[in-house]
């Protein structure tokens, strides 16, 4: 979970009253925050978020106007979200430029002289969500600039590794992005994210200065924000429009917040977007959703009544328009986390505060026990601890590039998934069918550790069943690999037919092809006449794109098996 430092005077100063580190504590509930430490000589205090859906609160202007909107009971607006007219600045994409990193969202602040404070808040929020919203600058960077500096138009375009000279952050000397792909810090840092394009993406003005090389490294000239300075550019690329965007309108509201007047910007784009080929950004993308009354009362088990739903609501940022029996609601344009009814409940409990529900008792009185799939889970583990195997514990969630792509499973019957609808991130879009790929994953990230590697992991996977209620059936499944340069078929054989002996589950082998594994060394897995798995040595492909250098082979099995 996200954990930020805020300063209190600042942060009471964003507030519009005195806040206390007892009145701090009090108030952070409605933010899903948590105290975590105090520095009574700096006045910084630690801040975690127990909320990964809302990343306008991972900054201290985000939490204060959170907390502001609730006890003032409304959210003040921010009138440029609705100016009308054509921006007198624009920033005009490239061809070319789709290929590498398609989209950027920019806008103006003005007026706001930086503080210490401010500036260190800025590189903060620029931090957290290019780090974990933007899954670390791959979908999401964010560049801040001396506006006064920049001849506008700007382009945004791609160049040749060694066509251009600039000199980045931190350095002194002009390089080429190649170069600073090579010897920047945040070049070798970041550099995976546009190696193997032949053009790299670039940054630059109508006089033809560098702003920045993204997602990599701002220009010195242009990027080197400073303490008093007033007008800066604030940009956004990445490869999600809508996160893009996103994180634009968190950025311009923080800014806003801190008393400076927004402008935008017109981005325009050679290529149509969803957005259309002109954007003018920051962009308020929220649509209103109709929920009604009983849904939520439902959801939160007491009869609280339209006015007192309406109040929640309103004083928690949404806006809305009731009738007798539901409510239209909007997220502030700096939101975008409103998928389900359940969401809209969560929040009207927040600001009510969870401690106003009454408890109630359970009517009936059960005594809990393991069930039998858990039980046998517990076997499992057991045998394959025993057979010297180390267990890991992943994510169901995951993206399709480690599900599909990099399992060579794209255009074939083992390409469907579960996936997630509206989701945020590209890193947890789908629900996995196979555990194989985490147990890879971690794999890959373990080049390091002695070898054997010996690893597995019982979990769900949830695979497509159009016959399903839901279209999909949540199985729970074994796996496990070997990576060892003797790693073959009749390692993880043997360890298959031991651990079928010891369940007492007859099973068979036999011949078929996989895309995952290498023709010939691969077997489907039969126990009482049901395909249950498949076991065999991975194909080099899969390895390589993977990056692991090892010879790695496997297996995996539904446990659902009846007993023989």
């Amino acid at each position: 979970m996200p954990t930020i430092s805020i300063f209190q005077q600042d942060f009471a100063q964003l507030l519009g009253q005195p806040a206390s580190i007892p009145d701090i504590e009090q108030w952070l509930p409605w933010v899903k925050g948590e105290l975590k430490d105090v520095n009574s000589d700096t006045g910084e205090v630690r801040v975690e978020l127990q909320d990964t859906n809302r990343p306008d609160l991972w900054c201290v202007e985000g939490i204060a106007r959170q907390i502001r909107a609730v006890l003032t009971g409304s959210l003040t607006p921010h009138s440029f979200f609705s100016t009308r007219g054509r921006p007198k600045r624009r920033i005009q994409v490239m061809p070319g430029i789709e290929h590498v990193r398609p989209y950027v969202a920019a806008c103006a602040s003005l007026g706001y002289p930086m503080t210490v404070e401010g500036l260190a808040q800025c590189i903060q929020t620029q931090e957290k969500l290019a780090e974990a919203f933007g899954r670390q600058r791959e979908t999401v960077s964010i560049g801040l600039y001396r506006l006064s500096s920049i001849a506008f138009p700007v382009t945004y375009g791609v160049v040749k590794p060694d066509e251009v000279r600039f000199t980045p952050l931190g350095f002194e000397e002009k390089m080429t992005p190649q170069e600073i792909l090579t010897v920047h810090p945040k070049g070798l840092e970041y550099g995976s994210i546009v190696a193997g394009y032949e053009r790299l993406p670039l940054l630059w003005d109508t006089d033809g200065h560098v702003l920045s090389f993204p997602p990599i490294i701002n220009s010195r000239e242009l990027g080197e924000v400073q303490i008093g300075d007033t007008d800066l550019l604030v940009e956004v690329t990445g490869t999600d429009l809508s996160m893009v965007i996103l994180a634009l309108n968190i950025f311009a509201s923080n800014l806003a917040d801190r008393g400076a007047t927004i402008e935008p910007i017109d981005i325009v784009y050679p290529y149509e977007t969803a957005m259309g080929k002109t954007v003018k950004t920051p962009l308020d993308m929220g649509n209103t959703q109709r929920v009604s009354f009983h849904a939520i009362e439902q959801a939160l088990g007491m009869a609280l009544g339209a006015e007192a739903i309406q109040t929640a609501l309103t004083s928690y940022g949404y806006q809305v328009k009731s009738t007798r029996q539901s409510v239209a609601v909007k997220l502030p344009a700096f939101r975008n986390d409103l998928m389900h009814v359940m969401d809209v409940a969560e929040d009207v409990a927040i600001t009510r505060g969870y401690d106003s529900f009454s408890p109630i008792m359970p009517q009936t009185f059960t005594v809990g026990a393991l069930s039998q799939q858990e039980q046998t889970s517990d076997q499992l583990r057991d045998l394959l601890v025993g057979f010297g195997f180390q267990e890991m514990f992943s994510n169901i969630l995951a993206s399709r590039n480690e599900l599909v792509e990099r399992m060579r499973l794209g255009g074939t019957e083992y390409e469907s998934l579960v996936e997630v609808d509206n989701v945020m991130s590209q890193t947890y879009a789908c629900l996995r069918p196979s555990i194989l790929p985490c147990l890879l994953r971690v794999e890959a990230l373990s080049p390091r550790v002695f070898y054997p590697h010996l690893l597995f992991e019982v979990g769900e996977v949830a695979r497509v069943d159009k016959e399903a209620n839901v279209g999909s059936r949540t199985v729970l499944s074994l796996a496990a690999i070997s990576a060892h340069p003797g790693a073959n078929f009749s390692e993880m054989h043997s360890y298959l037919d031991l651990l079928m002996y010891y369940m007492v589950w007859p099973y068979d082998l036999e011949p078929v092809s996989h895309p995952s594994f290498l023709d010939g060394r691969v077997g489907r897995i039969r126990c009482q006449g049901k395909i249950i798995g498949y076991i065999g040595e991975f194909h080099p492909e899969v390895l390589e794109s993977w990056q692991i250098d090892m010879p790695t082979s496997g297996f995996e099995i539904e446990i659902t098996i009846p007993n023989a």
